[in-house]
């Protein structure tokens, strides 16, 4: 596809956390990513406000496996407390996503060169991502490079269908809605064969509204374009 990437990520640990088991301070990681941690992973890789991404698809290699620990997270009043989080053990996913350029960003218009931004995603890949890489929590460092998809031999190559009920999809943010609303959206993931082919965001029916939130400004004056930045990684190359 075009715009595309394809990269395993991988990790000792993962917390996709399943909002529902925060309430009493304890924490449980969802069986597989969400559309939005991943989403999270590649803008993590490289970002820019003038190009959103879309998660395609996502592998999972190993097997499903849940870890639990006794933390002490601090507490807002000082302090802390013990709690109770359940991680994923050794996640490792395949990952295929692309990006499109942010239509409702007619303030970015300056900075739509698909070519250059494709080139510096790829670059950013094999070094690893321009900024930290993480599996849904700070704790869980990961680790991406780029892949075949599908290429490695999978746990679940000839599982066939597994159901994982309704959970989060994804949130959309209004500089990619034009509506001055944060939301939430819910979906029905299936895995086939190992492999779970996501919605796009905007074919969800299941949303709901969080909060008013207003997209932030940018323009010329507070991003670099693709064409600067292209420019600078190529001369740091020559040296």
């Amino acid at each position: 596809m075009r715009n595309s990437i394809e990269f395993k990520v991988y990790a000792d640990y993962g917390l996709f956390t399943d909002p529902l088991t925060k309430l009493g301070g304890e924490k449980l990681s969802y069986q597989i990513p969400t559309y939005q941690a991943l989403k999270g992973i590649v803008e993590s890789i490289y970002w820019k406000p003038t190009i959103k991404y879309i998660i395609d698809e996502v592998r999972i290699v190993n097997p499903i496996q849940m870890e639990s620990k006794g933390i002490r997270p601090i507490t807002m009043s000082g302090g802390n407390t013990l709690a109770n989080y359940t991680y994923l053990r050794s996640p490792h996913y395949e990952v295929k996503a692309h990006f499109e350029f942010n239509e409702l960003r007619e303030d970015l218009v300056f900075d739509r060169n698909e070519h250059k931004h494709h080139n510096i995603l790829k670059r950013a890949l094999n070094a690893g991502g321009r900024r930290d890489i993480f599996l849904g929590a700070r704790e869980c460092q990961g680790y991406v490079e780029p892949c075949n998809f599908g290429e490695e031999e999978g746990f679940y190559d000839h599982y066939g269908e597994l159901h994982f009920g309704t959970m989060l999809h994804g949130i959309n943010y209004p500089d990619e809605t034009g509506k001055d609303i944060m939301e939430v959206r819910l979906w029905k993931p299936i895995m086939k064969n190992g492999v779970i082919t996501f919605s796009r965001p905007e074919k969800c029916e299941i949303v709901r509204e969080i909060k008013e939130m207003k997209p932030k400004h940018f323009d010329e004056s507070n991003i670099q374009s693709a064409t600067d930045l292209l420019s600078v990684l190529e001369l740091e190359d020559n040296r």
